[in-house]
């Protein structure tokens, strides 16, 4: 055989070999990508950040297997779950202080201020009648039973009662009666559902806490009392009107002392700042039992719990949060696929 002969034979059986390997290569399985779970915490006004959460998630390729929420959480992951995550934004960014107040439908006679049917039929325009178990994705809401302390994971019937239960504010809204059971706020319970995302199956969690920005709850003050400032309060109080003038239109006097007046604690702020430092404590507790993979944490300490017309600030601060987790993100899924 001639040297020109050998190369063309050499060449020919190299090719073979490399197209024998990439074929091997190619046939190669790849390695499955872990399941990720979301885990979105409650928080008011301030769960409009899930959303800015949500989008860059998105954006990057970071889609959720399981998706678990509590309270405003659970109606922001419902939402999504369901693709209308669209709906849920344009209707946020489009709430004023008017707007808010035309969802406060006082309740004279029931378990709390609110009796949010307003809120929930502007919800069912973009949930209708789906059912949990119908959802493109798997979804959970979390609540708490009223009497039992039982923490509720609602997997299954209407998502839009689910939601309701979740959300369920004690003192500002009714209770939520479903299967049977009385339900209320699952913040109650557990404010960033990390542990509910793991059982039903995600390998990587990913949680949003809304309330890691307010900074002094839990600290100790040794020393305190009354000073002069008290007796000019006690006085004011004296000086209010009372007795009949109250009386008339109680619905606007209501909405007044829901808002609350320059300098005093309204009825809304009174309840749920108390209802969020036993929020904060609860989750310092679970976190530290079980903590998510990777925390993502927006700086939302100048949004109050009850500034809905201000979901574009928002919604802006949940989108920086986000992408400063990608990265911690994406090498989470690195190491675990």
């Amino acid at each position: 055989m001639g040297t020109g002969e050998g190369r063309v034979l050499h060449r020919l059986l190299r090719n073979g070999n490399d197209d024998r390997a990439a074929d091997a290569s190619s046939e190669r399985p790849v390695p499955p990508r872990p399941s990720i779970g979301l885990a979105l915490g409650g928080g008011a006004a301030r769960g409009f950040a899930h959303v800015g959460v949500l989008r860059v998630l998105e954006e990057n390729g970071i889609v959720p297997d399981v998706i678990v929420g509590t309270s405003i959480g659970a109606v922001a992951g419902g939402c999504y779950a369901y693709n209308q995550l669209d709906a849920f934004e344009e209707w946020a960014r489009g709430l004023n202080a008017r707007g808010v107040l035309g969802y406060l439908d006082v309740s004279l006679g029931g378990s709390g201020l609110i009796r949010g049917d307003r809120l929930a039929k502007r919800l069912e325009v973009a949930l209708g009648d789906v059912t949990i178990e119908n959802l493109p994705r798997h979804f959970a809401a979390i609540a708490t039973e009223l009497g039992t302390g039982h923490e509720i994971w609602l997997t299954r019937g209407r998502l839009i009662h689910a939601l309701r239960a979740s959300y369920a504010l004690p003192g500002i809204f009714n209770p939520i009666r479903v299967g049977g059971r009385w339900l209320v706020d699952g913040a109650l319970v557990n404010p960033v559902p990390v542990s509910a995302a793991r059982a039903l199956g995600a390998r990587l969690v990913i949680a949003v806490n809304l309330n890691a920005d307010l900074l002094g709850h839990g600290v100790t003050i040794s020393s305190h009392g009354s000073d002069e400032s008290d007796a000019l309060e006690l006085q004011s109080m004296r000086e209010r009107p009372s007795g009949l003038r109250n009386l008339f239109n109680l619905e606007n006097l209501l909405k007044r002392q829901f808002i609350g007046t320059a300098g005093r604690p309204n009825i809304a702020h009174v309840m749920i700042d108390a209802f969020n430092i036993i929020q904060d404590r609860v989750t310092r507790a679970r976190l530290a039992g079980d903590p998510p993979d990777v925390m993502i944490s927006p700086r939302l300490g100048k949004v109050g719990l009850f500034d809905f017309h201000r979901a574009k600030e928002a919604i802006a601060i949940g989108d920086q949060a986000a992408r400063k987790a990608v990265p911690d993100i994406l090498e989470a899924l690195s190491v675990l696929t």
